[in-house]
């Protein structure tokens, strides 16, 4: 595994050379702490949750040299140290495409111990085979789409100040979604696109101004999960709701998705990992 340093460290907006043989050196992790005290998070998280990952590339060579395929699918605790940068996830995971593997176990068992390691921590990990592609669930998110309001906007990074309630009215219990959502990569630029969800309960969020916060990530530089760690920050110290939790599902990038949600109340159970239409 690479050092743990910056982001312009990494592999990102560099050429890179496809390993043909399998190399866990080329994660490539980062810690989560110096982002998330530009947020003014220390010790202890106010919230927890998973980024999930999705690997729809993934292939290697069993012991008689025939390739196999699979989709793996990671969730990653939000209280790992470290994240892992995505472009040297996909180079690593290329690395595998022509090495032998004993059996699906013994690959699983290496994913294992390789990812945990990056993560700093233990991370879940499940190969779905090509014999099951059809189970995959594709789904959207529930709740009143934002996307729906007719508005003005004239600015394009992150405005705290546009987030406000209405002090005057009754608590509510609502799930907002917008599929604006786009910020971009902080290292070359590139656009990500996603779509969010907003479960809240507490005073009732000015939804005008909460579609005009979330359009303002447009011009935003920051990873997924700094993204949706920011969100829920900016929400939680404006608008003060008694539960929260935000969702995002990010396209696909060089074979890869990654889908974070940080929540502050027990839940049923975790979020879906339901495919959308984009991804």
């Amino acid at each position: 595994m690479t050092d743990t340093t910056g982001p312009a460290d990494s592999p990102l907006g560099k050429p890179s050379a496809y390993a043909d043989s399998y190399d866990p050196g080329l994660l490539f992790a980062m810690p989560r702490a110096a982002k998330r005290a530009e947020l003014g998070i220390h010790g202890t998280l106010p919230f927890f949750g998973m980024d999930v990952w999705n690997a729809y590339e993934l292939s290697w060579l069993n012991p008689r040299g025939k390739p196999q395929v699979a989709i793996a699918t990671l969730w990653v605790p939000a209280d790992t140290p470290n994240m892992v940068e995505s472009k040297s996830m996909k180079l690593y995971l290329n690395s595998l495409n022509q090495t032998r593997v004993d059996s699906p176990e013994a690959l699983l068992d290496l994913l294992q111990a390789d990812l945990s390691e990056a993560f700093g921590d233990a991370v879940q990990i499940k190969l779905l085979a090509s014999k099951d592609f059809g189970k995959q669930v594709i789904g959207e998110f529930e709740g009143l789409l934002l996307d729906r309001l007719e508005i003005a906007v004239d600015r394009y990074e992150p405005d705290p100040e546009l987030l406000r309630v209405a002090a005057d009215q009754a608590p509510v219990e609502e799930t907002l979604v917008s599929h604006l959502l786009r910020s971009n990569c902080p290292v070359t630029n590139q656009p990500d696109w996603a779509s969010v969800q907003i479960r809240y309960s507490g005073p009732a969020i000015d939804q005008e101004g909460l579609l005009k916060y979330l359009i303002g990530f447009r011009q935003h530089q920051e990873f997924h999960e700094h993204c949706v760690e920011r969100l829920f920050m900016d929400i939680q110290r404006r608008c003060q709701p008694g539960k929260l939790m935000v969702s995002a599902r990010y396209t696909r990038r060089g074979g890869i998705d990654i889908n974070p949600w940080r929540a502050n109340f027990p839940l049923s159970g975790m979020p879906a990992n339901a495919r959308q239409a984009r991804q």
